[in-house]
């Protein structure tokens, strides 16, 4: 392990950690976050420090390019899945946030790829989520460049993210009863500006329902 990880844990384990010991003991009993958040991989989006939030406060769900795979059976996408199908069922979080983010490397990757998947590449397999935002992106007339045509990207998967999360059955249950609303919302890197994309609730879910 790196020297600096190292250090770092030890002014954790001698300052945050005895100064929050009672908060923390608690914790490791038992966690109940009240909000759960699907983040991207991207070591300069960090949830915890985005939101200034204290452990055991947020359920952080990281994958690349911050995507919510559809519902299916066949175990594709377990990770995120399994993670969500928790958060949900398990710790009833209250609210789920898709979180997107400027300069995304995945959605990049997406946007530069002719479309072919290789065999051997796990990310063009994964990236393949957010199609759908891609072909609606190259279909608008307003974009004058490929980096608008990214930052559009960017957004509009995150939008298809929280429809995705209306197909597994447990999230549409819940949503439908009041208990869970979805939101989705973007960080610009160069300006620390976070803007809200869009969310789903009790009142417009048999619409994102029917567009899925």
């Amino acid at each position: 392990m790196q020297e600096k990880l190292i250090k770092g844990y030890d002014r954790f384990r001698n300052g945050y950690y005895q100064r929050n010991r009672a908060r923390l003991e608690q914790l490791a009993q038992k966690q109940a976050p009240e909000i759960a958040m699907v983040s991207c991989c991207d070591s300069r989006v960090d949830p915890g420090i985005l939101f200034d939030v204290d452990p055991g406060e947020i359920f952080v769900i990281r994958n690349v390019a911050n995507l919510v795979p559809p519902y299916e059976t066949r175990g594709d996408y377990h990770g995120t899945s399994a993670a969500l199908e928790f958060a949900v069922t398990c710790l009833k979080v209250k609210q789920i946030v898709v979180l997107g983010h400027a300069n995304c490397g995945g959605i990049r990757a997406l946007m530069e790829n002719n479309d072919t998947i290789k065999p051997d590449s796990f990310i063009d397999s994964w990236m393949q989520i957010a199609a759908p935002a891609k072909k609606e992106v190259l279909a608008r007339t307003d974009l004058d460049d490929d980096e608008q045509k990214i930052d559009a990207c960017e957004k509009t998967a995150v939008s298809y993210s929280l429809r995705n999360l209306m197909t597994h059955p447990w999230v549409r249950q819940r949503v439908q009863d009041g208990k869970l609303n979805l939101v989705g919302c973007y960080y610009d890197l160069h300006s620390g500006e976070l803007v809200s994309v869009d969310e789903i609730n009790a009142d417009n879910a048999a619409d994102k329902t029917a567009s899925v």
